[in-house]
């Protein structure tokens, strides 16, 4: 998934009942490479939002007992920060002063949320997009993370991989990208302009 998919995803979530917490949701693993159960794990004390000026998360995932702390993007962070404070609103208004816990994806009263299979399947459909699974989203971070100029290895700690064998599927990608850059340098080469300073480049011998 391309960053205008993306995009077409979260203006559809819009629509849905689960509005006020799925763009959180699909953000955190789109552009955290945060697993379901990652995210349906999270609590607030696991959230920094004053740290720096871009605010730190911290994920555990159970499937190989590793810890992660990484800064939050930009997206992640205002859409988490929209559903606490929806949240709060709400509880406020419900007069909730001590939720159930302290989970990040829960209902008004502090439930832990445990799928949210509906709401991925309804902003799938209003964002017309078919054969596409959250899980997904994971392969979406690492594609676009490689695009972008990250290295395998940037890739394999980023998404939490303890061995590099489980990054390689993404290797065609750092060869697809370097194949784009070259073809961008032959150009140059091609049609570039000459030194626009009218001197040599490099030594040359008189």
């Amino acid at each position: 998934m391309l960053p205008d998919q993306l995009n077409r995803l979260i203006q559809a979530t819009k629509t849905i009942r689960a509005k006020f917490y799925m763009p959180a949701i699909i953000y955190l693993s789109a552009e955290h490479a945060a697993a379901k159960q990652e995210i349906l794990d999270l609590n607030w004390r696991d959230i920094n939002f004053d740290y720096g000026e871009m605010g730190l998360i911290k994920f555990f995932r159970t499937k190989n007992k590793k810890e992660r702390v990484e800064f939050l993007m930009p997206r992640s962070r205002k859409a988490l920060l929209s559903w606490r404070d929806h949240l709060e609103l709400k509880r406020k208004r419900g007069k909730i002063t001590e939720p159930k816990s302290d989970r990040v994806f829960c209902r008004i009263d502090g439930t832990p949320i445990k799928r949210f299979d509906k709401a991925w399947k309804a902003s799938l459909k209003e964002a017309d997009i078919s054969d596409f699974h959250f899980h997904d989203l994971r392969h979406t971070f690492a594609l676009n993370m490689l695009l972008s100029g990250a290295s395998l290895k940037d890739v394999k700690e980023a998404m939490g991989h303890s061995d590099i064998s489980m990054t390689d599927r993404y290797s065609h990608l750092t060869l697809s990208h370097m194949i784009q850059k070259q073809s961008k340098l032959a150009d140059h080469y091609q049609n570039g302009e000459a030194n626009p300073s009218g001197g040599h480049i490099g030594v040359t011998k008189g």
